[in-house]
């Protein structure tokens, strides 16, 4: 029951909400916000096993399927969104669906989300496979879109991963991982885009950047897949590869230009002399890894 939810309960705090002024009211706000940051600790120890899954997925092939209704489906689509220009994904390598569709996003598809046999048929729509790894986001842990998803991904073979704000979720029952963040009682009762939006949002960061780095797409702390599709990427692009050989601008031009406009071979030529055509053969030897790729260069 929702009543008995504490993403639906009252927080003791903001009983007087509309009676605050307006410093008071951003200071309480702002103290709830800071104790999301500890509720996602706890359960780091669970994001690290989905983390080792989606990776594990990613290499085989397979796809990371975000899923959810409303809030959580729109934090799901934003994570995906972002990968292919900061790691160079393919569009269908990371995926978000909210029930409603792509429209949802936008404006709220009313009752969507209450459909369980919808999660099903948007996964079958995108061909899921044993190979592909789905996180069903939702807040209360009871949305029927994300349980219909979870358990038709199951069933397939591919690994199921909840995301939820309540402890002893329903779909932490039928999940391979359950994380569940407990971030206490909303500031608006039952508002669950704020402590539990934010929480969301940022285990989808660490899924997907911890997952990314797994598969050789980071060098040191350089994002070296980034696509240099505008300006501002092209000029980052042209300062990670400086920033990882310590070469100047000419060269790091120079390098962009033979490489196609990839910092990573780029980066590989600068650090051992080798060719464009080399780098990507060492690169791929090496499972994207440049650290790796450079040993093996020069061996």
């Amino acid at each position: 029951m929702l009543e008995n939810l504490t993403t639906e309960a009252r927080n003791e705090r903001t009983m007087r909400l509309d009676e605050m002024g307006v410093t008071e009211l951003l200071k309480v706000m702002n103290e709830e916000d800071a104790k999301v940051a500890g509720a996602v600790n706890q359960e780091i120890p669970k994001i690290a096993e989905a983390v080792a899954a989606i990776t594990e997925s990613l290499r085989k092939g397979g796809r990371l399927i975000y899923m959810g209704a409303g809030t959580s489906g729109r934090i799901g689509l934003l994570d995906a969104v972002e990968c292919p220009p900061t790691f160079g994904t393919s569009p269908d390598q990371v995926v978000g669906l909210i029930a409603g569709g792509s429209n949802a996003f936008i404006k709220a598809v009313e009752g969507a989300e209450d459909r369980a046999e919808l999660g099903m048929v948007d996964l079958q729509n995108l061909g899921l496979t044993g190979n592909d790894a789905v996180v069903g986001l939702a807040a209360s842990g009871r949305t029927p879109y994300v349980i219909g998803g979870l358990e038709y991904a199951k069933r397939i073979g591919a690994k199921a991963i909840s995301i939820s704000c309540n402890k002893n979720a329903a779909i932490s029952s039928i999940s391979d991982i359950a994380i569940e963040i407990e971030n206490g009682p909303e500031v608006l009762t039952g508002s669950t885009r704020l402590k539990a939006g934010t929480s969301q949002k940022l285990v989808c960061n660490m899924l997907s950047t911890a997952s990314m780095i797994g598969l050789g797409k980071v060098y040191g702390n350089l994002m070296v897949d980034v696509q240099p599709t505008n300006e501002k990427l092209a000029d980052r692009a042209k300062r990670i590869v400086m920033e990882a050989t310590g070469c100047d601008v000419s060269t790091a031009e120079n390098a962009l230009d033979l490489a196609e406009g990839k910092p990573k071979p780029a980066i590989l030529m600068i650090l051992t002399g080798c060719t464009y055509a080399v780098a990507l053969e060492k690169l791929e030897q090496s499972h994207g890894f440049i650290g790796k790729a450079a040993k093996s260069t020069m061996q």
